[in-house]
């Protein structure tokens, strides 16, 4: 929500300076977000009126005007914009003024005639974002010879709070300024809205097929509106430094109603109406084109304004083009409804739409606000753009509004929760001040909440509004006062961040993506993973629950990829949601992903890039710290999103746990992803869970070694060439490793030369030649039979 600082103080004005009082909003649970000055820092420019204006006689696009700045006589000023001309009030900047960038007016030529001055844009003065188009023509009312500053005070301060979901009762300017008044006590300066008398008898038929979702529905015929008219300044001030740019008076008034007020409204052109309006479900067959120019297929189930005929608006979240207000528009019927919340919620963002009036109505617009706004609306429009008013048509359903919500509040609890003890008359008050209408009962309050209040529905919430309104800083600090005990240490198993800092220490950095994932990129990673959709999305590409850790490690290695970080390390650990919501599966995941150099740039460092064995060598280490070597394997296997060739399945007790491998060329051509990709996933309770420790005395006694090179098919898989041949090797090997892959000369084509390195050690005695070249003899007997194994001479 943003806001003007003097538009607030229209309304309730504290004694504070502007840090002063977003400090104390802040301090009520509104944060705010920033302070921002509403015009550039210039000084100097003053209203003036242009009297005369003649052709340059040496340039084509450049006058000489007069304007009269107050001053005795008139003064001479070139100006190249093309709209300027004679009986305009315009901001004009004296000679010895300060523009904006520290821009100083100075005497000058141009073209050989002198100018004194300069007529300013609003962009100039920046009053407007981009470049204007021509110079800042003021209302013919504007004082001659007055600061522009000063007439327009302009020293004012546009104040931006971030809301959280729960308060959409703050997204107007009587919200915050309820909330301002209560912080102050000070009473709320209202503008006076009263019933606007009609002056013809006309209605427009409203039906509504949909109460539960539009429980109250309310409009108004007004007949010859002026569109030629210009929406006040004032006006068009207020929208602007709120953050909305002045379009029509129509649409200026209610965007300024819906800043004020709180209520979205929307104005129809009556002639492009055919038989009443229809407050119903779309269905499937229907489209509709949108006041931005999108052309939408409408989804069934969806929530629309239509008349007898045709969609008209999605409601709640946008209008129709086809009938908008437009400069021939005479006649326009004026809405205004109450949607509730569910109605609306993930609406707008299931059609990739985010606005004004779907942020409010998401949230929880007041319903007892529908009438008050219509009638305020109308009173603007007759003031600017005038015409006759026909009367209020309501449509509404009691069974389907929100009901009076009451809380009862008890004292024990509330000292309880704040560890303070808040006086009775000071609960009331507070309460009171909050819209609350409160009764004493014997346990403490029954409060019955306000109508703009939806977060309020439990007795903690009651406790809560108390705390910030008397004032988080007025709590005392306790600290919790437990009786603890060590709890059991469970030796078996690795803690969490024990895995964290050996990765941290192999040079990854630890992620944290959201639970929620784009579909499209989810489908690209792991083809049919099903998984729960977001009824109510954050954004499009969010939409999902994830499957997998991939899409977002693959996100995050974009986004540094995409800023010049070629080298990439990350890894993440966290639930991935699998299934439908009746039968959910959650598991515990822990992934990685790496690309790029093999080493940081250095003197001493090589050019190589990472392979597929940089992270699987990465991976064994840290499976290493679960000491059970003989429970982890990886075999080939064939992920839908990995590489077919540079996969492997991660296998844990005989239970598949994970995958790892290149990502798979297709996928990354899909992501536009240049540089090759590893990643890895398992399951992070088998990567946890370890043996428990134990005392084993070293061997006094030399170790044997011997070296076998073994020329075998290029596609036999390494680790059951190993596995043969621990079987045979006896119960006093130590170690087994692959040291060296050869291919190349005196290696026939298809095949490859394994060396592999083989320790013996006994725990009680000498190993002598003969038991090991019986185990040696064993081993390539079983590599032979098996594998079709040659030793290579």
């Amino acid at each position: 929500m943003k806001f003007s600082e003097t538009w607030l103080r229209h309304w309730v004005s504290p004694d504070w300076t502007t840090q002063a009082l977003a400090d104390h909003i802040t301090m009520a649970g509104l944060e705010v977000d920033a302070i921002a000055p509403v015009a550039g820092a210039f000084d100097g420019v003053v209203i003036a009126e242009v009297v005369d204006k003649q052709p340059h006689p040496s340039a084509d696009k450049l006058n000489v005007c007069h304007v009269d700045d107050g001053g005795d006589e008139p003064v001479q000023v070139v100006c190249g914009a093309p709209n300027v001309a004679v009986g305009q009030k315009v901001p004009f900047a004296r000679v010895n003024a300060t523009l904006p960038g520290d821009f100083k007016i100075k005497k000058a030529k141009l073209r050989g005639v002198e100018s004194r001055g300069m007529i300013c844009s609003a962009s100039e003065l920046e009053l407007e974002e981009g470049t204007s188009d021509g110079i800042w023509v003021l209302p013919p009312t504007a004082p001659v010879g007055d600061g522009l500053r000063d007439w327009l005070a302009l020293d004012d301060h546009a104040i931006e709070v971030d809301l959280t979901p729960n308060r959409g009762d703050c997204l107007s300017l009587k919200g915050m300024a309820r909330e301002v008044g209560v912080l102050s006590r000070l009473p709320l300066n209202e503008p006076e809205i009263s019933v606007v008398t009609p002056k013809n008898q006309e209605t427009f038929p409203v039906r509504v097929e949909a109460p539960a979702q539009c429980p109250r529905y309310a409009g108004r015929v007004i007949r010859g509106v002026d569109l030629a008219a210009e929406t006040p300044l004032w006006m068009t001030e207020r929208l602007r430094r709120s953050g909305i740019r002045a379009i029509d008076p129509i649409v200026d008034v209610t965007n300024y109603v819906m800043l004020e007020l709180g209520q979205p409204m929307h104005a129809f052109d009556l002639a492009r109406l055919q038989d009443g309006i229809v407050v119903r479900e779309a269905r499937g067959d229907e489209r509709l084109t949108l006041l931005d120019g999108q052309d939408i297929a409408l989804r069934d189930g969806t929530l629309v304004i239509a008349d007898a005929h045709r969609p008209l608006a999605i409601a709640g979240v946008m209008g129709g083009e086809a009938s908008g207000v437009n400069a021939n528009t005479q006649d326009i019927f004026l809405e205004s409804a109450f949607f509730s919340p569910l109605a609306v919620a993930g609406q707008a963002r299931s059609y990739g739409l985010h606005t004004d009036a779907s942020h409010r109505f998401e949230r929880g617009v007041d319903p007892q606000l529908t009438q008050v706004a219509l009638e305020r609306a109308t009173q603007l429009l007759l003031e600017i753009v005038g015409g006759d008013p026909g009367p209020v048509t309501e449509v509404a359903s009691p069974d389907h509004l929100p009901l009076g919500c009451s809380v009862t509040l008890r004292r024990v609890r509330l000292d309880q929760c704040l560890s303070l003890v808040i006086a009775d008359d000071d609960v009331v008050d507070i309460l009171s001040r909050l819209g609350m209408h409160v009764d004493v009962v014997a346990e403490g309050w029954r409060v019955k909440v306000p109508s703009w209040r939806f977060d309020i529905a439990l007795e903690e919430d009651l406790i809560e509004e108390l705390a910030r309104i008397h004032g988080y800083d007025r709590i005392p600090v306790r600290r919790p006062a437990a009786r603890l005990k060590l709890s059991a240490a469970d030796e078996t198993r690795q803690p969490l961040s024990r895995l964290r800092r050996h990765l941290v220490a192999r040079g990854y950095q630890e992620a944290i993506t959201y639970s929620f994932v784009a579909p499209e990129l989810q489908e690209t990673l792991t083809p049919g993973a099903i998984a729960p959709a977001l009824a109510n999305p954050i954004s499009a590409d969010m939409s999902v629950m994830r499957a997998s850790l991939l899409p977002g490690l693959v996100k995050a290695m974009m986004h540094n990829l995409n800023r010049q970080q070629p080298r990439v390390r990350l890894f993440e650990t966290g639930l991935v949601f699998r299934g439908e919501l009746d039968d959910l599966e959650q598991v515990s995941m822990l992934g990685g992903i790496i690309c790029g150099p093999r080493h940081p740039e250095g003197w001493s460092a090589t050019r190589e890039r990472v392979d597929f064995f940089d992270l699987k060598g990465d991976l064994e280490s840290l499976l290493a710290l679960t000491h059970r070597p003989d429970a982890w394997r990886f075999e080939a296997g064939e992920h839908p999103g990995l590489h077919p060739g540079q996969t492997a399945r991660i296998i844990c007790d005989g239970r598949p746990v994970g995958w790892v491998g290149a990502l798979h060329p297709g996928v990354r051509a899909e992501l536009g992803l240049k540089t090759g990709a590893f990643v890895f996933e398992l399951e992070l309770e088998a990567a946890t869970q370890g043996l428990l420790p134990a005392f084993e005395p070293l061997s006094r006694h030399p170790e044997v070694r011997r070296d076998l090179a073994l020329v075998v098919k290029d596609d036999v898989p390494v680790m059951a060439l190993m596995d043969a041949m621990r079987d045979q090797a006896g119960e006093w090997l130590v170690d087994l490793r692959l040291f060296d892959v050869y291919q190349g000369e005196g290696i026939e084509k298809g095949h490859k030369s394994l060396a592999l390195g083989l320790t013996w050690q006994h725990p009680s005695r000498t190993l002598n030649d003969d038991e090991i070249n019986q185990l040696v003899d064993a081993i390539v007997g079983e590599a032979k039979s098996r594998f079709a194994a040659v030793l290579r001479s």
